[in-house]
């Protein structure tokens, strides 16, 4: 009796000591759940802290600009000559650049993208897909300096050959490589959006009696209309943004010309350009610097937008 009565005051410690250690750990995951969130929201708020700290830094800098040079006469001006005693700020040229490349680029990236993104989800084999989409992430992770000096030392050489005016720095071969470098963003993107249609919508297609052709351009490619034109937007994006192949390859002439066997600069070009140099800090070619940074940034945050927009409104839902 005595016996059985000392074990069952152990079970009844037993089970207090279960509850306690059950009121404990109970507590302790009630201040991880609380903790982690708040955690979870520091980690995210720094991204948006840092781009806050960015925009600042290049509105302050550029108001700074902008009391030494009026703003009608920078964004109008045909003439960038940022060095001397008359220094003149004109952007015009950087912009004319940084379009013509843009242009050039997706001249080679949407036609070549769109062509790679429907041979591989229409008419692709999982085998030939397999062995392809790999090919195009390594063309992806090229450094951009090495497409830089691959324009500079082959794509221009083989250029001149066809095109006896072609300056040893131009924004033609730049431009082409930029295309290049962005192919296999256009073909991803494309190829995820013509993935995801419906396999019953190509089936439906074929028992009517079409091609396989016609049931990729009147079916596929229209239905995947808005990942496509994302695609394009997020490449321009990723062309007005390029600096190292443009500063390789283009030169650093500030032309304000619309011929394409020309050197010009870009703005990106301009940026390292006056990094690299000799600007002291206070001065209005250091100043310069944010103006053309500020309207790189404006230029790069309109593409993105109107990328959101287009995904939104021609988003087809299944």
């Amino acid at each position: 009796m005595a016996k059985s009565a000392v074990q069952h005051d152990n079970k009844k410690l037993n089970v207090r000591e279960i509850i306690q250690q059950k009121k404990k750990s109970r507590s302790v995951n009630n201040y991880t759940e609380k903790l982690i969130p708040k955690i979870l929201f520091g980690i995210a708020a720094i991204s948006v802290f840092t781009t806050i700290g960015i925009v600042l830094t290049l509105i302050t800098e550029t108001i700074a600009f902008f009391k030494d040079v009026p703003f009608i006469d920078f964004f109008t001006g045909t003439e960038l000559k940022p060095l001397g005693e008359n220094a003149v700020f004109g952007v015009l040229p950087l912009l004319t650049g940084t379009i013509i490349s843009t242009l050039i680029a997706m001249l080679v990236a949407i036609p070549v993208g769109l062509m790679t993104a429907i041979f591989l989800s229409e008419y692709a084999s999982e085998k030939t897909r397999k062995a392809l989409k790999p090919l195009l992430e390594i063309l992806a992770g090229i450094p951009t300096i090495v497409y830089g000096f691959f324009a500079f030392t082959f794509v221009t050489p083989l250029l001149r050959s066809f095109i006896p005016g072609l300056e040893p720095t131009n924004i033609l071969s730049p431009g082409i490589v930029m295309g290049i470098m962005i192919i296999p963003m256009v073909a991803s993107l494309s190829e995820d959006a013509m993935s995801s249609v419906p396999n019953a919508m190509r089936e439906g297609a074929l028992a009517l009696g079409a091609t396989k052709l016609e049931v990729t351009w009147k079916v596929v490619v229209p239905a995947a209309i808005s990942g496509i034109i994302a695609s394009f937007v997020l490449g321009i994006s990723r062309a007005i943004g390029e600096t190292m192949i443009v500063t390789i390859a283009s030169g650093s002439s500030k032309n304000f010309t619309f011929d394409v066997t020309q050197s010009m600069q870009t703005m990106t070009a301009y940026i390292v350009e006056v990094t690299g140099g000799e600007a002291a800090a206070g001065t209005t070619l250091y100043y310069s610097l944010y103006a053309v940074a500020m309207t790189l940034f404006v230029f790069t945050l309109i593409m993105n937008l109107l990328a959101q927009y287009i995904s939104r409104k021609f988003r087809e839902e299944y």
